[in-house]
């Protein structure tokens, strides 16, 4: 027997959703948690309207509760040269009020030890509302592969210092299965899964284009999604995240949920009877 896996709905998949919208598509296409984001991935940036209303987080998490949904990420903390630590208190502010448990963080800061101490500083302030801190590696970034982020944990060592697994990213990065399954288990929590074709160009405008506009389901690609499941703790949680800009135009929010399910399943089957 395949065992059923609770699934999130990260905003990505769904970006033309308003987040009420989104949590009543992942109910209906029978997934037990969300995403919400919060920021565009700094702090100068653009709040979100669920940043700016604590009356909108107030029913946000009331509809969740009421759907029986959690919110199992937000994203994003990303450390540049001019962010400080202090940027992210209204963000972690609002990830506490929303039941968050887990804080997406990018770096995109050459300067090592720098950006080192700013995360340092972010876990801190989150493990003092009871959030866990993910580092995403994103491979156009300071922080671009598993090696990359490994590092930095190893020298941290913060208690609530993890790492998110990101299929593309992790397969453009040229991370290894192996190197992901000698690592403590303790240090992977999520994983966001979805596939891609096979890269051709990675050049960085090719790689965000790929990246926030159009992946794959899960089973339709390159990616070596079997490899990566194995690999990676048993119980990790799950998070759709594949944006198809262009199907979206002809295919419905839920409709297109409720096939990333469907994949999202075939293959948990797969990867589970290999």
């Amino acid at each position: 027997m395949v065992p059923q896996r609770n699934l999130s709905l990260s905003y990505y998949t769904v970006p033309e959703l308003s987040f009420l919208e989104m949590v009543e598509v992942a109910a209906l296409a029978g997934c037990s948690q969300v995403g919400v984001r919060l920021l565009d991935g700094a702090p100068n940036g653009a709040f979100t309207p669920m940043l700016q209303s604590a009356s909108l987080r107030r029913e946000a998490r009331a509809r969740m509760d009421a759907l029986g949904l959690t919110a199992l990420e937000a994203s994003a903390a990303r450390i540049r040269p001019i962010t400080g630590p202090q940027d992210f208190e209204p963000f972690l502010e609002a990830c506490a009020e929303l039941g968050v448990q887990h804080v997406m963080c990018t770096i995109d800061d050459p300067e090592a030890s720098r950006s080192a101490d700013k995360l340092a500083q972010l876990c801190l302030m989150a493990g003092q509302r009871g959030l866990r801190v993910e580092i995403e590696f994103v491979p156009w970034m300071s922080v671009g592969s598993l090696d990359d982020a490994v590092t930095l944990v190893q020298s941290l060592a913060a208690e609530n210092l993890g790492i998110v697994l990101d299929a593309l990213h992790f397969d453009r990065s040229h991370s290894r299965p192996e190197t992901l399954a000698a690592l403590p288990p303790e240090w992977f929590r999520l994983l966001q899964i979805c596939d891609a074709p096979v890269c051709t160009d990675y050049s960085v405008e090719a790689q965000m284009h790929v990246a926030t506009k159009e992946r794959l389901f899960p089973g339709e690609g390159s990616i070596a999604l079997s490899a990566l499941l194995r690999a990676a703790p048993a119980n990790i949680a799950l998070a759709l995240e594949i944006p198809t800009a262009v199907l979206s135009q002809t295919m419905p929010a839920l409709e297109r949920v409720q096939r990333a399910v469907t994949a999202t399943r075939a293959v948990l089957a797969a990867a589970w009877l290999q």
